[in-house]
């Protein structure tokens, strides 16, 4: 586990395109949310244990913010052939588990994630209704190892903001997590 925080992509920066398919079979694309109040874009995965460790508040969070209007995915794009704990059927049986009621998208060949410039699971990007980023930050100050209790409160006060209308604060902290496991010799490059 390689602890890494997220790249902060620009404020402002429109939701890249993607079309990837769902644990259920089905295709889904960032047009699907057109006319949504908000899109929250989730990389995550099955294996990370900061994922794990919010993982039920996570659901428990999409399924109430989408009661009010945000539309919510998520995508795992780690590489399956070396970490075979976040294949598509292993997915699968996570989303039935915890009763994700968003998608989860598989990124096979990573381009999705280079195009967010995702640089750890979980990694959060909240888009407007035109789809234009306005948050990309942590869940909470909970972590693994600490004593932090799961909230989500950084992305709760984004998200409430967002939905009333009201400016986001912009001085965000970074989400950390473990690196995205890129396949060999598909490493992004702003990384430095």
């Amino acid at each position: 586990m390689v602890r890494t925080t997220s790249t902060m992509l620009e404020l402002g920066t429109v939701a890249p395109d993607f079309s990837l398919p769902d644990v259920d079979g089905s295709m889904v694309s960032r047009t699907d949310f057109t006319g949504t109040r908000g899109l929250l874009v989730m990389f995550i995965c099955n294996h990370c244990p900061y994922v794990k460790h919010i993982r039920e508040e996570l659901t428990e969070f999409a399924n109430e913010y989408m009661t009010k209007g945000l539309a919510v995915v998520a995508i795992s794009s780690n590489d399956a052939g070396n970490y075979p704990d976040d294949d598509p059927q292993k997915m699968a049986e996570i989303a039935e588990d915890y009763g994700f009621s968003f998608p989860y998208l598989y990124d096979e060949n990573q381009a999705v994630a280079k195009a967010y410039r995702a640089a750890c699971t979980p990694d959060f990007f909240l888009f407007d209704s035109a789809h234009k980023l306005v948050y990309r930050g942590q869940f909470d100050d909970s972590r693994p190892r600490n004593d932090e209790p799961v909230t989500g409160a950084d992305l709760s006060q984004a998200v409430d903001a967002l939905l009333a209308g009201q400016a986001i604060n912009e001085d965000q902290v970074p989400s950390m997590g473990c690196n995205i496991k890129w396949k060999p010799g598909n490493e992004p490059d702003y990384f430095g």
